[in-house]
C-alpha cells in the first residue's frame, strides 16, 4: 500500500519572514558571505507532515553552527522556510508539472532533481512517500516563489554585491549538511559519505584556488574530504558564483553523523568539536582572504579560471 503524508495544499499558512540575516554590516568586515538555505525545520503551522519526512531533509543546526563560527566576520543568511515547501537551491523553473493542477504560465524545465522528487517543490517527503494527496494550485506555487524564493535570492545577491563592493571580490560559502548514507532519492543511495564535501560545479562557480584551499583546510582539521563527489553543487552557487566577475561560491556539505544522532535527532558530543573546528576554519579563511588567497581571487585573470 502506498504511504501518504495526508498533506493538502489548503492547510498551508504564511511563515512570518522568509529569512533572517546575522552579522550584516553597512561596510562588510571581510569578503565572506555565508548562507544556510535548508536549516529551517518547521512547516506552516497546521500542515500534518510526518516529522520523519521533514527531518530527513533538514540541515540540522547548520545555521547555528556556522553563525557561531563566523562571529560577525561576514553576514549569514538563513532561510525561514522548509526546503520541501520551496527549495532555494533549485532552479526557479525546476517545477514538476505533475504536481500542478493546471498549466504553468511560463516556461518550465524540470530536471533530474524534479524527476527524483526533489525539485523546486518537493514531491516526496521520503522515498515512496508523497508530500501531497492532490495537485497544488498553480497560484500557490507562484506565491511561494514570490514570497520566499525570490526574496531569499535577492538578499543573497545584495550581500555578495556589498562584499564585492567593499573588498574587490566576494567569497560565498553555501552551507549544508548531508545524511551519513544516501537514500533511494539520492544519486549515491546506500553509500557511506565522507565527512565533508566541497563543491564548485566542477570548477565553474569559483576559482580553483578557493576550492583547493577549502578542501585542504578541512583535511588539515582531520576530516575526510571529497571534492564534487557525491555533490557537485546546485542553484545557489550556480546563480551567485561568477569567478570571472570576482564572485566566488563554494558549497560545503557536512556529514550529520559528525555532530548528531540522525535517528533520535539530538546533538552528540561531536557537536562541540565540529563547532570549534568550524570556527578555526573561518579564522584561517578570513586570514587567507586578507592575504595571498584574497589577492589571488581579486586579481586572477579570467583566462586562468578554467
Amino acid at each position: 500500500m502506498k504511504q501518504t503524508t495526508g498533506l493538502t495544499y489548503a492547510a498551508a499558512r504564511e511563515i512570518a519572514a522568509p529569512f533572517r540575516v546575522e552579522g550584516k554590516k553597512v561596510r562588510p568586515e571581510t569578503a565572506l558571505v555565508f548562507d544556510s538555505p535548508h536549516s529551517w525545520p518547521e512547516w506552516p503551522q497546521d500542515c500534518p507532515v510526518p516529522r520523519a519526512g521533514l527531518m530527513s531533509s533538514w540541515d540540522a543546526w547548520v545555521d547555528e553552527l556556522w553563525a557561531g563560527a563566523v562571529r560577525g566576520r561576514g553576514p549569514l543568511l538563513a532561510a525561514h522556510f522548509h526546503r520541501a515547501y520551496i527549495d532555494a537551491n533549485r532552479a526557479r523553473d525546476d517545477i514538476d508539472p505533475g504536481l500542478l493542477d493546471g498549466v504553468w504560465p511560463g516556461p518550465i524545465a524540470p530536471g533530474a532533481k524534479s524527476r527524483a522528487g526533489m525539485g523546486l517543490i518537493r514531491r516526496y517527503a521520503l522515498p515512496g512517500v508523497p508530500m501531497y494527496e492532490q495537485p497544488l494550485p498553480v497560484a500557490e506555487v507562484a506565491r511561494r516563489i514570490a514570497d520566499y524564493y525570490d526574496p531569499y535570492h535577492k538578499e543573497l545577491a545584495d550581500l555578495i554585491q556589498a562584499a564585492q563592493d567593499e573588498h574587490g571580490f566576494a567569497c560565498h560559502i553555501d552551507c549544508h549538511s548531508m545524511k551519513s548514507i544516501g537514500n533511494a532519492m539520492n544519486d549515491d543511495g546506500g553509500k557511506a559519505r565522507p565527512d565533508i564535501v566541497v563543491s564548485d560545479l566542477l570548477g565553474k562557480s569559483t576559482a580553483p584556488a578557493l576550492t583547493e584551499w577549502v578542501a585542504q583546510a578541512f583535511s588539515s582539521l582531520g576530516y575526510r574530504v571529497q571534492v564534487n563527489d557525491p555533490y557537485r553543487g546546485a542553484e545557489l552557487i550556480r546563480r551567485h558564483g561568477c569567478p570571472a566577475q570576482g564572485r566566488h561560491s563554494v558549497q560545503v556539505e557536512i556529514n550529520r553523523a559528525l555532530y548528531m544522532n540522525e535517528t533520535a535527532l539530538v546533538k552528540t558530543s561531536g557537536y562541540s568539536d565540529l563547532a570549534r573546528n568550524l570556527q578555526a576554519f573561518v579564522d584561517r579563511l578570513s586570514a587567507a582572504l586578507a592575504g595571498s588567497l584574497g589577492a589571488t581571487l581579486r586579481s586572477l585573470p579570467e583566462a586562468h579560471l578554467y
